[in-house]
């Protein structure tokens, strides 16, 4: 990482939390099935709560335990006074390639697929391995992708027969402004992803920034084989709702960070107006990094030639991993 790529990471946050306050979502989404992991606390909750007071029509909670996500949609009912059809609650484990795709299967029978809210996250101290990867790599990067591009072809189905243009979004940070490259070295032969699995070389406080920079990189050439195809248009874009207060942080043992999020963080109702906005974006946010609900450029890490170099690498690499675990899976590009 840089010193002026932290710098300008730290003062964005810094300037957008003291000076910002972020737009109330406005609009209307009646008619509308929209997915939100990770949606019984934190984020995905607040934004959640937005969506149904904007009208959509059927919310697909999914979540990794279900008796929590019951709880969170009684919840959401009461305070937004909607239906009991307007919610349903979802197992989806981020943690396992099965559960993704067994929720993928139940997706395939909806009526219709207007956007899905990736917003299921992990920040953790501990290295363990999960589904061959360290376990954030897991969560934050590779399931996440492989959710998305299991959900691609029922996007584009509900695109034609409804005349829509679908949304993902991906929550990111400005944490990513300051993710170390070491383990990025696109002429390593062993690979990327096997550099990220070297538990002795890893620097698990860096770990969450780093797969936020790797979503950045996922996002932006997904949306770059996306746009070689004559399928109809699903927009992706990745925003960051800056500190904010949220269970995120409840694995890490830091005071530093404990005590800036007591007094820099936004709440988490604010934080999750960002990722209502990107939900709601229309083309021009397509590929594009989000910072207080307008398009803003990514770090430098990420535009650079350097960068260019490790997101071709790192998405190749992504690209032979996803077959693997679902073969077929990226005939959608």
């Amino acid at each position: 990482m840089s010193i002026l790529s932290t710098l300008e990471g730290v003062s964005s946050t810094v300037f957008s939390n003291i000076f910002i306050q972020l737009p109330y979502p406005e609009g209307d989404l009646s008619g509308q099935t929209i997915i939100v992991s990770g949606s019984n606390q934190g984020l995905g909750f607040e934004a959640s709560r937005h969506l149904l007071r904007l009208g959509v029509e059927k919310l697909i909670m999914a979540v990794r335990g279900l008796k929590k996500g019951e709880s969170a949609r009684q919840e959401l009912l009461k305070s937004t006074d909607r239906e009991e059809s307007s919610v349903e609650v979802w197992q989806l484990d981020m943690d396992s390639y099965t559960s993704v795709k067994s929720f993928v299967s139940r997706a395939a029978a909806l009526p219709r697929l207007d956007a899905l809210l990736a917003n299921a996250g992990l920040a953790t101290n501990t290295f363990s391995v999960s589904e061959e990867d360290e376990k954030t790599i897991t969560v934050n990067v590779v399931s996440t992708f492989l959710l998305i591009a299991l959900l691609i072809p029922k996007l584009r189905e509900s695109a034609s027969k409804f005349n829509i243009i679908p949304r993902i979004t991906i929550p990111n940070s400005a944490l990513h402004y300051i993710a170390s490259l070491e383990q990025l070295d696109p002429q390593n032969e062993s690979g990327i992803f096997k550099s990220l699995n070297n538990k002795e070389a890893t620097n698990m406080a860096g770990r969450y920034p780093l797969s936020k920079l790797l979503v950045l990189f996922g996002v932006r050439a997904f949306v770059n084989r996306l746009s070689q195809s004559q399928a109809p248009l699903v927009i992706i874009n990745t925003p960051n709702p800056s500190f904010c207060k949220s269970q995120l942080v409840r694995e890490t043992d830091s005071v530093g960070l404990r005590v800036g999020e007591r007094l820099l963080a936004r709440s988490t109702e604010e934080g999750s107006r960002a990722l209502v906005h990107a939900i709601m974006a229309d083309e021009k946010s397509n590929g594009q990094y989000l910072t207080n609900c307008r398009v803003h450029s990514p770090s430098c890490i990420v535009t650079n030639g350097k960068g260019v170099m490790i997101q071709e690498a790192f998405f190749e690499e992504m690209v032979t991993k996803l077959e693997k675990i679902a073969p077929g899976v990226t005939s959608c590009f």
